[in-house]
């Protein structure tokens, strides 16, 4: 039998860490080993119960949740911490900020009209969260080492060669959620100005959590990142993420291709869904099309990836020893859909040299 999730709550409000441990308790194969009033003291308690996960308050005395992180990466310990986040402009700010440094994810606080509702919104949020971060901890030692310490791992003979697409892509679909930003603030910078088509990115987040993430991504590009906005267009060398809280295709006509933001119902509780803005990347591009589908829970993309694949475009994955959570790109794999399995830190090469129609030796 396995040993239990060991968690620490971290937060100011001791009405929310006994909500936050409550909800944790109730959630089987976990053990709340402490609690912790404000980041100084958090940090004092990781080093000494050595927690397997911390849901940790953004907003604190002596130390804030952006704090601790710091504290966490200079002293090297390894902890998946889910941030706990106020469902604004600023909390999306500061959440965007936590998790460009390396935290697990993160949950946003209830804003409901009762302590009953706000528990079960609570417990509806984080079950899903610490069961991604139980796979994690079981995960092999390498893939649990934090993201800007990881060794790649070849993902393939190195005498092999990518599969080039019979032609040369017009156009890059990304799907991420789980560690996606850090995978995307990674992966995006190294594309160079050049880069020759137009790159759409869902990524798992709700609405202004996507905006501030654009606006970060944006200041360390060389390419232009913004968030989607109804009608735009798809111009080569820009970036363009889904909007949270909504559903975003991309339309192609004579006169160019745009984006069209639609309030769609979710798929596989996703909104915005890879599968949907995958679909619409296989219709209008097909053999142009080019997808890669980063780390993340869950299975979204898979079944817009079989539609580019059928169209006969190309589909690349994340390796399992550089994803945080290794969902969406396994479900790739399983499905026989990857053409290349690479790690996160080789992506960015491969795109670049598919898009230029080149094979890297």
């Amino acid at each position: 039998m396995s040993r239990p999730l060991r968690c620490l709550v971290v937060d100011d409000s001791a009405l929310y860490r006994k909500v936050v441990r409550d909800v944790l308790a109730a959630i089987p194969g976990v053990e709340v080993v402490g609690i912790a009033t404000d980041g100084a003291r958090a940090v004092e308690q990781i080093e000494a119960l050595r927690p397997d996960l911390v849901t940790l308050d953004l907003e604190m005395p002596r130390l804030d949740g952006i704090g601790v992180l710091k504290e966490l990466q200079r002293k090297q310990i390894d902890v998946a911490a889910i941030m706990v986040s106020a469902f604004t402009a600023s909390g999306a700010k500061t959440t965007t900020e936590a998790l460009s440094l390396g935290a697990f994810d993160f949950i946003l606080k209830p804003t409901t009209n009762s302590l009953d509702e706000s528990i079960l919104q609570l417990r509806h949020d984080l079950a899903p969260k610490v069961n991604a971060a139980r796979l994690r901890g079981l995960a092999a030692p390498s893939a649990r080492t934090a993201p800007a310490l990881r060794t790649a791992i070849p993902a393939r003979p190195a005498a092999s060669k990518p599969r080039l697409p019979n032609l040369r892509p017009e156009i890059v679909a990304i799907g991420v959620s789980t560690g996606g930003p850090q995978a995307l603030t990674q992966l995006l910078p190294k594309l160079p100005a050049n880069f020759p088509t137009p790159i759409v990115v869902v990524q798992h987040m709700p609405p202004m959590f996507t905006k501030s993430l654009a606006d970060d991504l944006d200041k360390r590009c060389q390419l232009r990142v913004s968030e989607g906005t109804q009608g735009q267009p798809l111009r080569r060398g820009e970036i363009i993420i889904a909007p949270g809280g909504r559903m975003m295709r991309v339309v192609k006509q004579p006169a160019g291709a745009t984006i069209q933001l639609t309030d769609d119902p979710p798929e596989r509780n996703c909104k915005p869904s890879a599968d949907f803005l995958f679909r619409s990347v296989a219709s209008g591009y097909g053999a142009r099309a080019l997808a890669v589908v980063l780390t993340g829970m869950g299975d979204d993309g898979t079944l817009g990836a079989k539609q580019i694949k059928s169209a006969g475009g190309m589909v690349l994955a994340q390796d399992e020893a550089s994803c945080v959570v290794y969902g969406m790109p396994k479900s790739i794999v399983e499905n026989n859909l990857a053409d290349e399995v690479l790690p996160l830190n080789q992506i960015a090469d491969h795109l670049g040299a598919i898009a230029a129609g080149r094979v890297l030796v």
